[in-house]
């Protein structure tokens, strides 16, 4: 027999190497790690570790491989930092710029479409990143995995062909090289080695865990297509019976079939005539007409099966009154549920259709009297073999089914289903489960038909397409079973194509909460993170059926979303993820880069995430796209959902620059230090769109909130104002198109700028008082104007993008506060003067104190220069403070309106006195989510409350 038939019963014929140890078998070592793990889960210690799932022993056993894939915590971890891993070295040379290209990759990929879940990030994607930032034999950890898709990447940073795929090339000696960037230059620059990377994966979620051990455990090909073939021809003969329908029968053939139903155990309708086999039933819900009180099929009444949509008004077919699904009430049904041992209610559902196949050719069909007896039949029929019958936990979506009798998890399939389900998780092989996980969702009554079109030119071409409400556990009125055999047939199919081979660079996969990972410090290489986001996603009632299913549930205190179930705001989601973060940071090697792929519209969840990034002490370097194409679960549903994610580049800096700060904190001199070090990190040039791009974190505003996020994480008030920083910037270091540079990156620069004609575009959007005076100011630089022409340019950019609680300034207000007129007195300020000279032909040639151009000049505004700006600013502060003073005193609990302005200068001059109280105090009066939405704000807000909690 062929060596890689030589497993049987998943049994390998050949020895393997775990950990130092050498085993027999696979199963060997499986059953050597299993004994181990079960002597850990009798640790009380062990088992008290934060984001513990709930579980018996027996179950986490059941789906655990160890030492590679716990559905607990991995115990296993130091033995893999012990055996895999390089501790850091700071004499190590390691130089990278964060990625700044946009990435697009798609997802009709055979990996990426093996299971489903509810977010992912293709492979393809994750590869560039890792490609970028990481060498081979790398540790790259990604503690939000999901479905292991960065596990999947690591592993295939050393396959050829997958690496080629992605536009690289690969010369002889491993060298993987990517096209030159830039617009007259060919060619393509060395970037990374070919080569596997090692990869630890966690996540709170034991169906993610699940997931993402399957996708990233190897498999022998050809084994693994004898066990489906098998598996699929022993689910046939126990259950094919179930989705036998038949094709055009006479009277006596349905009274012969409905006979049989009476009395086989397994009906056969072959004796009775032509048989077909069921693709999938349509199941409708029956409702009362509140006028006459008869039955209501929904299908019948409300669908308009020929146009292909659903009607919003529908006649009751008894009394003919006019109804709409709002007004009509389910018809409820007593029934027992063997599985509780009691009677319960449950809305009535009815067949009302039948898709099957007979002789290669799709039909629908009207269910007739013997599918009406096999239905029932199937229904008086115990489901043999473990299923989940726990009650749903309290929720908004595991609780939405409560008026309609589903309340707990069995309820969510038919009584067929049911079966094939449960006999198909407790009797496959422990390797094909998944493909049982991926396909309980379709094969669930969550699956909603959605019609297309009926009656096309062949007999049975009518159909329709079906799906389920994304995000969501909403069963619908018109719900589709799906043939189960027909589901795990097809995942089975494509778990066959997506498996891999490669058993030397296995991830280790552990199922516990980021705020706690059993890791070194300064261990890992390269940080990957897709977190969730706010209230986009609650994984754990959407994992609650899967989860089911395997007997290992999340533990939800350590769920890091937004919920109100859970009593967490978007105060106690930063918190979970600035506890997060401080863990990644801690094990991140210094100067090394962490990835955060961000998904949400709302800019409180932004910035609870760039919050807690420099809370944790990582500094953001870029911002991009990340376009999956097909967008995830929200980006499809929703009217405002993003298209496209965003990817966060943030580094933690090297530990020389910490050890200079504790040093020098207090000095001006620790600010250039930390900018210096900083800019080291900044991409250089970005090119999008065939032109060069302006880089906003290069931008002299940026660059001084960042410099403020960094003191005030270290609890050290920044030793000069934001005048002071800007009007020695310059003399630093080099400015080039308004953006900061040291003088090497400079150069570089200036090399990519000499390609393109036109300079990179900065985009200036007025949304509060501090964009509208950069927007000005902006303006104001390249056209000095008067306050009659500028006006009508301002009010222009005024529009609904402005903030909801910020007060709106005045025009010459903000003029008076912060830009200098000339008055006609004295020579014509140098500003005005190049413009007027520039622009204006007549005005060519004139000296500065020339009538003709003081009167051209005159009320004009312009931007001061650095040392008058620095007098402005002082004055500008005063006034803000005397108003923030206002705001303290101010009576009742609330403050409805109010500037940023005022807040952010009154809670830097609190910081820097260390009166916590009143900004705490001040930013309670405010509303919740104007502190949310503005990043300083909540950086003052948040550091207060971690030094009151410090100084209690």
């Amino acid at each position: 027999m062929n060596d890689q038939l030589k497993m049987e019963n998943g049994k390998s014929g050949g020895a393997v190497e775990c950990l130092g140890m050498t085993f027999p078998s696979e199963d060997a070592r499986r059953e050597h790690f299993l004994k181990l793990l079960a002597e850990k889960l009798q640790d009380p210690a062990f088992r008290n570790q934060e984001g513990f799932p709930q579980g018996a022993d027996d179950a986490i056993l059941n789906l655990s491989d160890p030492p590679y894939y716990t559905a607990c915590p991995n115990p296993w971890l130091a033995d893999f930092v012990q055996h895999y891993g390089r501790l850091y070295d700071s004499a190590e040379d390691y130089s990278r710029e964060p990625f700044t290209a946009d990435v697009s990759e798609g997802k009709n990929d055979r990996i990426y479409n093996a299971h489903g879940y509810h977010t992912k990030v293709p492979h393809k994607a994750i590869m560039r990143y890792i490609l970028h930032y990481t060498e081979p034999n790398d540790v790259v950890l990604d503690a939000f995995c999901g479905t292991g898709m960065t596990g999947v990447a690591a592993q295939l940073c050393g396959d050829r062909s997958q690496i080629q795929s992605l536009g690289y090339l690969i010369d002889d000696d491993g060298v993987i090289k990517q096209a030159r960037s830039g617009t007259s230059q060919a060619g393509w620059d060395k970037f990374s080695k070919l080569g596997a990377r090692r990869a630890i994966l966690s996540d709170l979620s034991p169906a993610a865990t699940f997931i993402a051990h399957n996708y990233n455990a190897p498999r022998n090909p050809l084994f693994l297509k004898k066990v489906i073939t098998d598996s699929l021809r022993k689910l046939q003969a126990e259950f094919g019976w179930m989705f036998q329908t038949l094709h055009n029968p006479s009277e006596d053939q349905l009274a012969s079939a409905c006979a049989k139903t009476k009395t086989d155990d397994a009906v056969d309708f072959s004796n009775c005539g032509s048989v077909g086999f069921v693709n999938y039933t349509v199941w409708s819900d029956a409702f009362s007409c509140p006028e006459c009180a008869g039955e209501i099929i929904f299908w019948n009444s409300a669908v308009d099966v020929e146009n292909g949509k659903v009607r919003e008004v529908f006649p009751c077919p008894h009394c003919g009154a006019d109804q709409t699904k709002r007004r009509l009430s389910h018809v409820m049904v007593t029934i027992h549920d063997p599985a509780l041992g009691s009677t319960i209610k449950q809305a009535k559902v009815v067949p009302v259709r039948i898709n099957y196949t007979f002789g290669g050719k799709r039909y629908d069909k009207v269910p007739d009297k013997a599918d009406l007896a096999l239905a029932d039949k199937i229904e008086r029929s115990p489901v043999n073999g473990f299923f989940p019958n726990q009650r749903l936990f309290p929720g908004q979506e595991t609780r939405r089914n409560d008026p309609i009798g589903i309340t707990h998890v069995h309820h969510f399939y038919t009584r067929r289903n049911l079966n094939v389900f449960a006999f198909a998780f407790n009797e496959l092989p422990y390797e094909l489960k998944w493909a049982v996980t991926g396909s309980i969702q379709r094969g669930s009554k969550q699956h909603q038909i959605a019609i297309t079109r009926v009656g096309g030119e062949k007999a049975g071409e009518g159909g329709a397409t079906a799906g389920h409400r994304r995000g969501t556990l909403y069963v619908p009125s018109n719900q589709i079973e799906m043939n189960p055999i027909t589901l795990i047939r097809d995942r089975l199919s494509a778990f066959e194509k997506a498996v891999l081979t490669n058993y030397s660079r296995r991830p280790f996969i552990s199922t516990q909460s980021t705020t706690s990972l059993a890791l070194p410090n300064d261990f890992v290489d390269y940080l990957f993170f897709d977190p969730p986001f706010g209230a986009n996603i609650n994984y754990s009632e959407l994992n609650s059926l899967m989860e089911g299913w395997l007997g290992v549930i999340t533990e939800r205190d350590h769920e890091a979303i937004e919920d109100r179930h859970q009593k967490k705001n978007v105060d106690s989601y930063r918190e979970l993820m600035v506890r997060c973060f401080r863990e990644a940071h801690r094990v991140l090697k210094p100067g090394r880069w962490m990835t955060v792929e961000f998904s949400n519209t709302q800019a409180a969840i932004w910035n609870a995430i760039q919050t807690a990034l420099q809370e944790a002490g990582f500094v953001v370097a870029n911002v991009s796209v990340l376009d999956k194409k097909r967008g995830g679960l929200n980006a499809i549903v929703g009217v405002t959902a993003v298209k496209q994610d965003l990817v966060i580049s943030a580094y933690k800096p090297n530990g020389g620059l910490e050890e200079r700060f504790r040093r020098d904190a207090l000095s001006s001199e620790s600010v250039w230090d930390f900018l210096r070090t900083h800019l080291r990190y900044l991409p250089c040039h970005i090119e999008r769109d065939g032109q060069i791009a302006f880089i906003p974190e290069r931008d002299p505003r940026i660059l001084f909130d960042r410099t403020v996020a960094w003191f005030v994480r270290h609890g050290v008030p920044v030793p000069m104002s934001s005048q002071e920083f800007l009007s020695d910037l310059w003399h630093r270091f080099v400015e080039r198109d308004g953006m900061a540079f040291l003088p090497e990156q400079a150069s570089q620069y200036d090399k990519m700028r000499a390609k393109y004609s036109t300079p990179p575009q900065r985009e200036l959007f007025i949304y509060d008082e501090r964009s509208a005076i950069e927007w000005v100011t902006d303006y104001l630089r390249k056209r000095p104007s008067t306050y009659q022409e500028l006006q009508p340019e301002f009010f222009g950019q005024l529009g609904a993008g402005w903030k909801k609680h910020e007060k709106r300034p005045e025009l010459s207000s903000l003029l008076e506060d912060n830009f200098l007129r000339y008055e006609g007195n004295g020579s014509v300020p140098s500003q005005i003067h190049s413009y007027l000279s520039t622009n204006f032909k007549d005005l060519r040639g004139l000296e500065k104190d020339d009538p003709r151009l003081k009167a051209k000049a005159k009320d004009r505004w312009f931007v001061p220069d650095p040392n008058k700006a620095k007098d402005l600013e002082q004055k500008r502060e005063r006034t803000l403070l005397k108003e923030f003073e206002s705001y303290k005193s101010a009576p009742g609990r609330r403050i409805k309106e109010f500037r940023l302005e005022v807040l952010r200068a009154g809670f830097k001059t609190a910081w820097a006195a260390k009166d916590y109280k009143t900004i705490i105090g001040l930013a309670q009066k405010i509303p919740e989510e104007a502190l949310q939405e503005d990043e300083k704000l909540l950086l003052w807000y948040d550091q207060a409350l971690t030094r009151m909690e410090a100084d209690a």
